[in-house]
């Protein structure tokens, strides 16, 4: 319950967006222009893009945007826990008469640590979405994903890119993105990719994004606006997908769940996974 005694919503069990939009927490006067981009969410930062000296006007500026928007589109990412200023949104949530629907954990390195912010919130209608953003998160990337309250988990590809001594792109860390799906696949979560930090490459982004969908990555987060429009052209289902798909279920519906032949290949209850996920973002 929140501090007026209603009921909060349950949180989501999975998060169904295929774009996240950052925006600094402290211009709070940029997330009309977030939400208007048509960004699936918008996320309002409390970590990296505030300075250290405006984390506490950037809390209660980004607390009050979210009471101000009541459709679930803004996010909140707040500082780690291990910091003072991370504790202090921590409890703001906590406290908050209207919180985020979706909290965003930067560097989480285990289940334990998601457990125990679960707790301190006290309320089961935030949604928790980890940032894997180093070796050691990565390793128990698998058990972060299945922590209580989480329904999604994002790829931290700039702080894991800097610890590896690698440039942010593709080929360095497809090694690690793989190991990162694995882990979301295994508990059943969606996993968002790293914004493309290159502003004004939409040839680079569209190629990143493509990659990111054909991994098994649900959505690609953004740094820019401009980018939303591309990130959602590369992940939403395409009319020939959505047609395909359409048509395997007709199908496989007509032979009573049975393995049948379509369009020289053999429909199964594994192959239709994919098809319905497909369906699932239709709209």
């Amino acid at each position: 319950m929140n501090r007026t005694g209603a009921p909060l919503p349950a949180a989501p069990s999975t998060l169904r967006a295929q774009s996240l939009l950052f925006v600094p927490g402290s211009r709070p006067d940029r997330i009309a222009k977030a939400l208007d981009s048509g960004a699936d969410l918008v996320c309002v930062d409390l970590e990296d893009s505030v300075p250290e000296d405006g984390k506490g006007p950037a809390r209660a500026a980004a607390l009050a945007a979210i009471a101000d928007h009541a459709d679930g589109r803004l996010a909140l990412r707040i500082n780690g826990i291990g910091t003072r200023h991370g504790l202090a949104d921590l409890l703001a949530v906590a406290e908050a008469e209207a919180p985020p629907p979706l909290l965003l954990l930067p560097k989480v390195e285990s289940d334990a640590e998601v457990a125990l912010i679960a707790s301190a919130l006290g309320r089961d209608g935030i949604g928790l979405v980890p940032l894997v953003e180093n070796p050691r998160g990565l390793r128990a990337a698998h058990r972060i994903a299945a922590a209580p309250q989480v329904c999604a988990m994002m790829f931290g590809g700039g702080d894991l890119s800097g610890e590896l001594g690698v440039a942010l792109e593709w080929e360095p860390l497809i090694g690690a993105r793989s190991q990162f799906i694995l882990a979301c696949a295994e508990a059943g979560v969606p996993a968002i990719d790293v914004p493309y930090v290159r502003l004004g490459d939409e040839a680079g982004l569209e190629e990143e994004t493509r990659r990111a969908k054909a991994l098994g990555f649900a959505a690609k987060a953004a740094i820019h606006p401009d980018q939303i429009a591309t990130i959602h052209r590369m992940m939403r289902p395409t009319a020939e997908e959505l047609e395909e798909a359409q048509a395997a279920e007709a199908a496989f519906a007509a032979g009573n769940g049975a393995a049948v032949r379509f369009r020289g290949k053999m429909l199964e209850a594994p192959i239709m996974r994919r098809y319905r996920q497909i369906l699932a973002y239709k709209d």
